[in-house]
C-alpha cells in the first residue's frame, strides 16, 4: 500500500518516450523544472546536464533530450 495521496497527481504524469535512431537517442518528456529566466514561448535550446546532451524545450512544456546512444 502506498502512503501517497491519490490526488497527488503522479498517476496522470505522462510516461517519457525514448526513441533510438542509429547512434542517437531522443527522449521526450514533460518538463517539471522551475526555470529562473525568461523562456522563449515556442522553442528554447540549451546544453544538457551531461556532456553530449542537447535539451530542446517546446512550448514551455515538452522537453526533448538529444544524446548519443551508449
Amino acid at each position: 500500500m502506498t502512503t501517497l495521496n491519490s490526488s497527488f497527481g503522479l498517476e496522470h504524469a505522462p510516461v517519457p518516450f525514448l526513441a533510438r535512431i542509429g547512434r542517437r537517442e531522443i527522449l521526450v518528456t514533460r518538463d517539471f523544472r522551475k526555470r529562473f529566466y525568461a523562456v522563449n514561448p515556442v522553442i528554447e535550446c540549451d546544453t544538457g546536464v551531461e556532456a553530449g546532451h542537447v535539451e530542446i524545450l517546446l512550448f514551455r512544456r515538452w522537453l526533448l533530450i538529444l544524446s548519443k546512444a551508449h
